[in-house]
């Protein structure tokens, strides 16, 4: 094991430690070929599964495994028009599983979360009967003032370049990013133990 190896593994058992305090159950693999294993044996095939916009989801290869492989779906970005993404974002509530990222994690055990049209984060808060979050230690930071940080000054404006390119400066990026993504999220608990589960990944994924 290299010395980044042994790193990501004691970082992580410390958040996996720090998750089991807020009734969140996490997992840790160094891989995403690993960690998309473990997902889709997660999710029972006769589930319904849907997901919030998430880059690290479509890295480690899981949104074309479940197209792929049978599952019973919600697929928002399937949705002809805005009327029938937001029909599926109502569905995506009585989901059996919902999947989705972090922004940002503290080494606390802290998700932080931040979103413009809000139905991602409101998933997570309430209704799907299990929320799988996927995330690369690139989104864990040490404390959770900086995990906020993350999420507002850097996950956000990324996330911004999806939809448009052409910003005259970083400052005027971050200005449309402050008002487009204001719906911050915490998450310090989950009500429902084991109802969320994190599962970390020793590489550097999504924003």
């Amino acid at each position: 094991m290299t010395p980044k190896q042994s790193y990501n593994a004691l970082l992580a058992q410390k958040v996996i430690n720090e998750f089991e305090h807020r009734n969140i159950q996490g997992f840790y693999f160094e891989t995403k070929e690993e960690a998309l294993t473990k997902v889709l044996e997660m999710i029972p095939k006769e589930s319904v599964v849907s997901w919030g916009g998430s880059s690290t989801l479509k890295e480690i290869g899981l949104l074309d495994s479940l197209k792929n492989s049978g599952y019973n779906i919600l697929d928002p970005n399937a949705a002809q028009d805005g009327a029938e993404k937001n029909k599926i974002a109502h569905q995506a509530l009585d989901a059996d599983y919902y999947l989705m990222s972090s922004n940002a994690i503290s080494v606390t055990g802290e998700l932080v979360n931040i979103d413009g049209y809000g139905n991602r984060v409101a998933s997570l808060i309430f209704g799907p009967k299990n929320v799988l979050v996927i995330a690369g230690l690139n989104k864990v930071e040490p404390n959770l003032d900086a995990a906020i940080l993350r999420a507002k000054k850097y996950a956000a404006p990324l996330t911004m370049l999806i939809f448009k390119q052409d910003y005259s400066s970083f400052d005027e990026l971050s200005k449309v990013a402050d008002g487009a993504f204001s719906q911050l999220v915490i998450t310090g608990m989950s009500m429902t133990k084991g109802r969320i589960k994190v599962i970390l990944i020793g590489e550097c994924l999504g924003y």
